[in-house]
């Protein structure tokens, strides 16, 4: 179908201009009557934020995520401009997307006094109806409002004349979706221009009042540390917003997995073919896990769900090493993979002691924890009692990150008593796999203290 090309075309099509509101509103009803999902990509929110954010449109309401850093609060402002239409009509070259039936600008008020319905159109895409600024102190009236154009002024312009305007990022997302990170960062003489451009629908720029009915859907995130403690709303503007929505991390790691699996960087590898143990996907989950439950760790600032994501790349980064290194074509994370995340994890977590050299004692102790909580999840120790006894005979058993697959397989052909946990564990698909779920077992063991392990030569060496 022809889309109108002018303001005349557009009336006679009969289209129906919506407020921003109404139309993300409109939208969402759609949506939960066809059952679409809402926020592709958000895990974990199911029963708790999403319905909150649900509640807000429907109301109305601007909203505030409130939430710590890694909990998808960008990405879910930034999926609402899927609740808009597709596009929309807007008078041609307007800088601030004007309403073809109601402009708000001089120049296009202007325009249609000329033009009348011959005024041309343009359709605006989704896309371009979405503004986003990330609040620092440096942030200026002018970024977020507009300013007084000196080359307008150059041009012969008054500086009372509202054609000098040079209109900032709010007033050119008109009849979309703004958006202001870290809001409390903003300082509050800027909040108290938010709050106008909210609440009043005036604007002074240089002491030259101007009122515009923008019409913006205004929606913003902090971090509660910052909420309270750096920075601050004032009150004014933190009543305007209808909706304060509070986002978590994952509840379960199997959400945790989800995520990691979902953001982690997917590479071709030439014929390299990558297994991922279950048992090891939750050792990283539970790493970080029991990273958030620390008190060695500055719980305030959080524990992004972004040190699952890189640990994850990272341990299977050094499985893929290890194959090519050797000639293989399976890769399976092993045990002796796991050292490999120290570098991805010690940038992702502040300590609540400035002691030196505290950091990698305790990313140890998140990996033993995190063992032990697996293995006894899926194992026994009794299981491998039999398995047990030969290590009193003095059995001594070494592995390494280097160590060739084929060396695992001859182990288990070795140790029978390893099948019954290979078997359990599932990891029975391919020899890379089994390599992995022998030194699953033997670090099981070690963590709940029924084999000791020494690092000879850079390799762990287990024993009684």
């Amino acid at each position: 179908m022809r889309k109108p090309k002018t303001l005349g075309e557009l009336k006679e099509s009969g289209y129906r201009v919506l407020s921003v509101k109404e139309e993300m509103r409109k939208n969402l009803i759609e949506k939960m009557r066809r059952n679409e999902t809402l926020f592709p990509g958000i895990v974990g929110y199911e029963n708790t934020v999403l319905p909150q954010i649900e509640n807000a449109i429907l109301a109305g309401q601007d909203i505030i995520f409130l939430g710590e850093r890694g909990q998808a609060k960008t990405r879910i402002i930034r999926s609402l401009i899927y609740l808009l239409d597709e596009e929309i009509p807007v008078v041609q070259g307007c800088e601030i997307n004007d309403n073809p039936y109601q402009p708000i600008c001089k120049s296009c008020r202007l325009l249609l006094q000329e033009q009348g319905d011959d005024t041309p159109i343009d359709w605006l895409p989704r896309e371009a109806r979405f503004g986003e600024k990330l609040a620092t102190p440096d942030v200026t009236t002018a970024d977020l409002i507009g300013e007084i154009d000196p080359v307008k002024v150059a041009e012969g312009r008054y500086l009372s004349d509202e054609l000098t305007i040079h209109y900032g990022l709010i007033p050119r997302t008109n009849r979309g979706i703004f958006a202001i990170n870290e809001l409390p960062d903003l300082a509050e003489r800027i909040q108290v221009a938010l709050f106008n451009i909210m609440e009043e629908r005036d604007l002074q720029i240089r002491g030259f009042k101007v009122r515009l009915p923008l019409d913006v859907y205004v929606v913003a995130s902090a971090n509660p540390e910052d909420y309270t403690n750096r920075g601050r709303i004032i009150t004014p503007l933190k009543d305007r917003y209808g909706a304060q929505i509070r986002t978590h991390y994952p509840l379960n790691i199997q959400d945790e997995i989800r995520i990691m699996e979902q953001e982690r960087k997917r590479f071709v590898d030439d014929g390299y073919k990558i297994m991922v143990p279950k048992f090891m996907k939750e050792i990283i989950a539970e790493v970080t896990n029991s990273a958030r439950r620390s008190g060695e760790i500055n719980q305030r600032s959080g524990v992004s769900v972004r040190m699952s994501i890189t640990n994850y790349e990272t341990m299977i980064s050094n499985a893929l090493r290890r194959a090519i290194r050797l000639g293989e074509k399976e890769v399976a994370p092993r045990i002796s993979d796991l050292p490999a995340i120290f570098s991805s994890t010690l940038g992702k977590i502040e300590l609540e002691s400035m002691e030196e050299g505290r950091e990698q004692p305790l990313v140890e102790e998140l990996l033993r924890r995190a063992v032990r909580r697996v293995f006894n999840r899926y194992l026994t120790v009794d299981m491998f009692q039999p398995f047990l006894e030969r290590f009193q005979r003095g059995t001594r058993l070494e592995v390494s990150d280097m160590m060739p697959t084929k060396e695992y397989s001859r182990l288990v052909s070795e140790y029978s008593e390893l099948m019954d946990g290979i078997v359990a564990l599932g990891s029975f698909d391919s020899p890379a796999v089994v390599a992995s779920g022998v030194e699953f077992i033997l670090e099981g063991l070690h963590v709940n203290e029924c084999l000791n392990k020494d690092i000879v030569e850079g390799k762990p060496v287990y024993r009684r």
